[in-house]
């Protein structure tokens, strides 16, 4: 961990003066779409035009991407706008092409980070390309050691222009967010490498426009030294993942909006509303598993009415709170705290179970 860490070039973030920014439709769907929306975003706000050429899809006859011609896309945006460009590899041959094409920035995908083999291949193919920034997207589910894993295996073919891309979690709960943030596994994995660039997704994390702004001025509280945002020149009409792209326009709107709140915002401020983030994300996870809890207990009252079954089960719960208490002690939690959440869920459960019946 400790050589990793040593050996992360961070020279390509720390050259910028301002939170390095990342913008582009979620794919490259024709020439005219490409060049519009990068002439668009041409500023001093944005250091890298990004588009996806190759779009890994659940199911198949879904749009997959234009392949080969994009890269050619890309190559002028490059050359017109004096952007740099990114793009998504998933294997050996989109290394290859990408790098004839002269793009600067590489991305792994959440699927591809979580598959070691895909990452090897990937990590084989850019062997000798020590200039290539390559950044790596969180795996699906919150497992801290693949994604260092991943960074490990670049790494040991001598890619040190490393970052990670923050996209969210899968999550089985229901949730406001496509993907879940979980900011606190972002700050273990901060304290395990805390030379690594990290990018936000806003785009990715939400899956909608409407929390796009929120969720990076979260990852200013966290200090991100980036941000990943998906833009369009007609998001209305994206061939994919339309419902979370914005307008150029709108992007440099929000960028200037972030800006001003780093210029007044105290560094004790920053420390304390990312501790209140924290708060708020799990208070949302505390909600969510309480309504998932009574909907269960709502079945189990139908149930309980079918076989005749009486509500309340006094060695059932005598059972919970024996294990309930155990557990949450060994967390650090006082008995009297537990004893009394589990009673106003008892008390609930019991109100939920005697309506049916």
């Amino acid at each position: 961990m400790e050589k990793l860490n040593n050996s992360i070039d961070r020279s390509w973030i720390d050259k910028w003066d301002q939170p390095f920014i990342i913008s582009g439709p979620c794919s490259a769907e024709s020439e005219k779409q490409i060049l519009e929306t990068a002439n668009r975003l041409n500023s001093s706000s944005v250091q890298v035009f990004r588009a996806g050429i190759w779009k890994p899809r659940t199911k198949p006859n879904n749009f997959e991407g234009v392949g080969k011609k994009g890269l050619e896309w890309l190559h002028k945006v490059k050359k017109n706008t004096g952007l740099m460009v990114a793009t998504e590899i998933a294997n050996a041959e989109h290394v290859r092409l990408a790098i004839s094409f002269g793009i600067d920035v590489l991305w792994i995908g959440a699927r591809s980070t979580a598959s070691p083999f895909t990452i090897q291949e990937i990590a084989d193919a850019l062997e000798g390309e020590n200039n290539k920034i390559v950044l790596v997207k969180n795996p699906i589910h919150p497992d801290i050691e693949l994604w260092i894993g991943a960074l490990e295996r670049l790494l040991g073919k001598g890619i040190q222009k490393l970052g990670v891309i923050h996209r969210g979690f899968y999550t089985y709960k229901n949730s406001k967010y496509r993907n879940q943030p979980n900011w606190n596994l972002l700050l273990n994995f901060r304290s395990l490498l805390p030379r690594i660039p990290i990018i936000c997704d806003p785009s990715h994390i939400c899956g909608n426009k409407e929390g796009i702004f929120d969720i990076a001025k979260a990852a200013y509280h966290f200090q991100y030294e980036g941000l990943m945002i998906e833009s369009h020149c007609d998001p209305s009409h994206a061939l994919s993942d339309a419902q979370q792209q914005i307008t150029p326009e709108n992007l440099l709107k929000m960028l200037k909006k972030l800006t001003s709140i780093e210029k007044f915002d105290q560094k004790s401020k920053r420390y304390l509303d990312s501790f209140r983030i924290l708060i708020d994300e799990l208070d949302e996870n505390i909600i969510t598993l309480l309504a998932e809890r009574m909907n269960i207990s709502k079945k189990l009252g139908s149930l309980k009415k079918s076989s005749d079954i009486a509500v309340i089960q006094p060695s059932r719960w005598e059972k919970i709170m024996k294990k309930s208490l155990f557990f949450g002690k060994s967390l650090g939690l006082t008995e009297e705290f537990l004893e009394g959440i589990f009673e106003l869920l008892h008390q609930e459960s019991i109100k939920i179970q005697n309506q049916i019946r």
